[in-house]
Parts: structure tokens; sequence; C-alpha cells
């Protein structure tokens, strides 16, 4: 059989395995995004890279697994650029410092916390700020996703959605700090360890406001439903490609993220564009945490030692930790300074790119870094949303 209908096997199965998971997670209370994943988990031990090469040939599963990349790529489009419709300045108005201060703060404090105890541990300088560089990203998607399910609303999620969504940036930022610095002490810094993070936080914010002034012009002359959704999923396509153009290296989130912003804050026509995208995007996501799920690799699990049991710990305190001290420190909601940080633990795509980026920086421990990195993304994958759901019901922002 042709390897694009096999692809379609696949996608279809997971939707309906997707779809079981949401109804039997359902029955012990927990997120629909648990169960995707957990799904995925299954299907990917059940049904693994090695079991397709056998089945359709190791030309055809390769095949097959770049394809579903490209799936994890597109729906990381669509979240960041469902996040940026929470940017309305109007509304960031109202929110004020503290959303920055506290992304600000909790990168910091990740990368302090597991930069500190992993150089208690090992005494080596250049794997503690590696393992803290990684230590700062958070994905936003679990978050939000949990967020809009419950319709949370307060203070805390009101607060959180932007802080995850800045996230992105402060974790470039502290990455390119870390790697400078751990650069240093090989004897081969270089100006350009610090200034690619900036180059490409900035070249994709440029890179969506621009994506965004053509979107507003087109929905504004474009009226039709159909015609608003299928410009929406261009310009998506298109931030997502061009984004990922070596030569470009820009960030997807940041980039999508922007053009989401310029659209909120410069089109009067965008309510529409956003209530329609939030009826087509659930399957999107479902495939993102399938896919997620099936490329977890379990087996690493008991592989990870004192370096991964250091770092998973104590970036959930770092991260915690430094969210209650934004919250002090730009005077925030009480419930702010104690809870936000529990939402900010889940962990995926952006922290094992930077393992993965890391690798030749401390060529040494490349693989165990990588192994610790999607040792923590299963883990935080797992337990993330659910205590993000138990925090949202514990203060009231998820009503029954």
């Amino acid at each position: 059989m042709d390897t694009k209908y096999i692809l379609l096997i696949y996608l279809t199965v997971g939707l309906f395995l997707c779809l079981i998971a949401g109804k039997i997670v359902k029955q012990f209370k927990l997120p629909n995004v648990t169960g995707y994943i957990l799904m995925g988990l299954i299907a990917g031990i059940v049904l693994g890279t090695h079991q397709m090469e056998s089945i359709f040939g190791a030309d055809v599963a390769q095949e097959m697994v770049s394809k579903f990349d490209v799936i994890k790529d597109l729906a990381t489009g669509f979240i960041a650029f469902s996040i940026g419709s929470e940017f309305e300045f109007r509304y960031i108005k109202k929110l004020g410092k503290a959303p920055i201060v506290i992304a600000c703060l909790e990168s910091a404090g990740a990368v302090v916390f597991v930069a500190g105890m992993m150089f208690l541990v090992t005494r080596d300088i250049q794997l503690s700020l590696v393992m803290g560089a990684i230590a700062a990203a958070t994905d936003p998607a679990a978050t939000i996703l949990v967020a809009r399910q419950y319709k949370a609303n307060g203070p805390v999620t009101q607060t959180l959605i932007p802080v995850v969504a800045i996230d992105d940036a402060t974790a470039l930022m502290m990455y390119g700090i870390c790697v400078a610095l751990a650069r240093a002490f090989t004897g081969h810094f270089s100006m350009m360890t610090l200034f690619d993070p900036i180059r490409e936080i900035f070249g994709s914010l440029i890179f969506g406001i621009f994506l965004g002034i053509i979107f507003s012009v087109l929905i504004k002359y474009y009226t039709g439903r159909g015609n608003r959704l299928a410009i929406t999923i261009a310009m998506i396509s298109l931030c997502v490609s061009i984004s990922h153009i070596e030569a470009l290296s820009f960030s997807p989130l940041l980039a999508c993220m922007a053009m989401s912003i310029t659209i909120v804050n410069v089109s009067h026509f965008w309510e529409p564009v956003f209530e329609q995208l939030d009826r087509m995007t659930p399957p999107v996501f479902m495939l993102f945490f399938f896919v997620t799920g099936a490329g977890m690799d379990v087996s690493i699990l008991p592989t990870i030692g004192t370096i991964g049991l250091v770092y998973i710990v104590f970036r959930v305190v770092g991260k915690i930790t430094g969210a209650f001290l934004g919250g002090k420190v730009s005077n925030a909601h009480p419930n702010v300074q104690k809870y936000l940080g529990i939402g900010l633990i889940p962990q995926a795509g952006v922290a094992i790119g930077l393992a993965m980026m890391c690798g030749s920086v401390v060529p040494a421990y490349a693989k165990q870094i990588t192994a610790v990195v999607v040792c923590g993304t299963i883990i935080y994958e797992l337990i993330g949303p659910v205590m993000t759901k138990v925090t949202l019901k514990k203060i009231g922002e998820i009503k029954e």
C-alpha cells in the first residue's frame, strides 16, 4: 500500500483512540491532554518504529515518522496562533507588568536551581550550565488546553496564559547566556553565541508581525467564513514552513504568536477568525498530543540516574520559586504568587530541540542530556496537566 494511505490509516486510528481516551480519562476526572498522551504512549509501545519497519519496510516507516513530525509542527503553529489571541493590548494593560516579570524570574529560577544543584552533584560547570539552560523551557500547549477544556477563569488563569507564551522568548535568552558561559570555559566563546538567540527572538517577532499585517488585509477583503478559514490555515502553514528554513532559523512559536497578536490589535475582523479556528483545531490538538506520546521512549526511564532526578525535581522547584518571586515583585494577586508556578511544569518540543543543540557544547554528555530531557518530558507531560487542573480547581477557577 502507498505510504500516504498508510499514513491516513494511522491518523484515523489515532483520532479514534484519542476520542476513546477522552471518554476514559473523564471517568477519572483527568484532563483530556493526559488521555491523549497516554494513548499515544501505549500506541508507541505496541506498534513502535521497529514494528512498522517489519511490516512496511524501513524506508516506508522512516518516511511516515517524518510526516508525523510535520503534524506536530503544524499543530504547534495553531497552538501559538491561538495563544496570541490573549494578547489584546487593552487586556494586557489591565494585567500590567506581572506576566513579563514572572516569565523572566520563573525561567531564571529554573536555570539557577538546576545548574546550582547539578554542579553540587557533578562538579562539572559546563554540564551544569547546559542543563540549566534547557530547564528554562516550558510547553505552553498542555497548560493552555487544560485551561480551555475546563473554561478556567480567574487571576491565575489570566496571568498564566501570557506567562507561558512569553516563556519561549525568556527560555531562548537564558539558553543563549548559559551556553555562552559554558563555551567560555572551553575557550570557544564568541559573541555569536549570545547574538543567535537574540536574532532568533527579534527575527521571529518581526517576521510574525509582517505576516500579521498581510493577514489583516486579507481578512478585510475576504469576508466569507470559508475564505477566512482558508486564509488562516494558509498563513499559519506559511509561517511555520518559512520559520523552519535553516538559513532563517526562526521560532515557529514566536512567529505564529506575533502574527496572531498583530491581527488582534490591528484588525477589526479578528473575532470571527478565532471562533472558526476554535471549532476546527480540536482534532489537530488531539493528533499533536497523540503523536507526542507515541514518540516517547519509556524504556530509557531507568537510565537517567542521579543527574536525571536532580533535573526533574529542581526544575519544578525553580519554576515554582521563580514564579512566586515574580508575583511578589510585581504585586500580583496572592493566588498568582502561590499557585501559578504549578502551571509551568509541562515541557516538550522546545526542550528536546535545545538538548540536541547542546550536544555540540558538551559532546561527552550528549546522549545523557538527551535521555534526561526526554525522560523529563514524559514525566512532566503526564503530571503537568493533572497538577494544573487540580490547582485551578482548588482555587475556584474551574467550576464543577
